[in-house]
């Protein structure tokens, strides 16, 4: 898959912008607050349909502008295919792929596989499981179209069993078999994001490995674990067993939407014993795996989107990253940088087509 040209309209804050891309590497080098990782995130745009940096698709709209729009021309395989995103101020978001609307935006979330790699990242380690969640899940997704209407489904479900418990507690009523009807729903779904989740993870973990192992030299061992109440029992069990606390809690206090990825070094947490240096080589083995386990389940090549990697790491780990880019034959390359001289000298040790756009 290869991003051939993009257009944007008043996104975020630029007005209009044109690019006709390598399909190798591209570079965009400008002062910080010019808008490069504005540029990124329309990828990111194209390829799941939302902000990598977890703004509202309406925030991303220009000031004193009615909508934006990402447009872009994409070689896949022998065809080529038109993608637009467009966010009226008025009116929902709409995905079309050659000028036609999905019917659903999950039906989109697959075709243009993408990763990110950028200084938001440490927020994986010090942020809460649901930022974890959210990680594997966006993983998934990308494999999986099915995986993500599951996920749908479980999460509108979890949604009405919380208003009902919450309903019963403001009108201190309880109706046991009101509340069991959602039972089913939540056991069918679940158990499959589960197991798809299991599945992941178990083939993730040694390909990080791996990356960790070559970028630090193999001083530490670090391990990607996935922790889930369903480990240890069926989830039939878990809402009978659970039912009285979730009755006083006024929410479902037990499932998968409570699942965490547990990130180790050395059997330790990264996060407590870690250095940053170390927790940076963690990710980036983490976001290259990501890269690595998506080609493989996919056959497609996912876009690599580095941002502002380069002043976050030291000159050792930055060869490091960009010889096993070259290596792993990782496909088209965006790369945002404040130094165009930095960025030149990276370029030329991949010795790959490039284009550097001064933004």
């Amino acid at each position: 898959m290869i991003i051939k040209k993009l257009s944007l309209y008043n996104f975020k804050n630029h007005t209009e912008k044109k690019f006709e891309f390598s399909p190798q590497i591209n570079c965009f080098v400008g002062n910080n607050g010019v808008g490069k990782t504005n540029i990124l995130d329309a990828l990111h745009y194209l390829s799941v349909g939302k902000s990598f940096l977890g703004n509202t698709d309406l925030n991303n709209i220009k000031n004193d502008e009615d909508f934006f729009t990402i447009d872009a021309e994409i070689q896949n395989d022998d065809s080529e295919d038109n993608i637009k995103v467009l966010q009226p101020k008025e009116a929902k978001k709409v995905i079309k792929k050659n000028d036609k609307s999905y019917d659903r935006m999950a039906d989109h979330i697959g075709y243009l596989p993408s990763v990110m790699i950028s200084p938001y990242d440490s927020n994986l380690i010090s942020d809460s499981g649901e930022s974890r969640r959210k990680f594997l899940d966006s993983m998934i997704s990308q494999t999986d179209s099915e995986y993500l209407f599951d996920l749908i489904q479980y999460q509108k479900t979890i949604q009405q069993r919380n208003a009902l418990l919450k309903y019963f507690a403001k009108n201190r009523v309880w109706d046991k078999d009101s509340l069991e009807i959602y039972d089913d729903p939540i056991i069918k779904f679940g158990t499959k994001i589960f197991t798809k989740r299991k599945t992941f993870v178990e083939k993730l973990n040694p390909i990080v490995q791996n990356f960790y192992r070559i970028i630090s030299g193999g001083k530490e061992t670090v391990s990607v674990l996935y922790e889930s109440h369903l480990l240890e029992n069926s989830f039939e069990n878990l809402l009978k067993e659970s039912m009285e606390r979730d009755r006083m809690l006024t929410y479902t206090s037990k499932g998968i939407h409570k699942d965490d990825l547990l990130f180790e070094m050395d059997a330790v947490l990264i996060k407590k014993i870690g250095s940053q240096g170390q927790q940076k080589s963690f990710l980036i083995s983490l976001k290259l795996a990501q890269m690595s386990l998506i080609k493989e389940l996919t056959k497609k090549t996912p876009i690599l989107l580095l941002d502002d990697i380069f002043d976050k790491l030291d000159d050792s780990r930055v060869s490091q990253l960009i010889e096993l880019v070259n290596q792993e034959n990782f496909g088209q390359i965006f790369i945002t940088d404040t130094h165009r001289e930095r960025t030149e000298s990276v370029v030329k040790k991949i010795n790959e087509e490039s284009i550097i756009f001064e933004i």
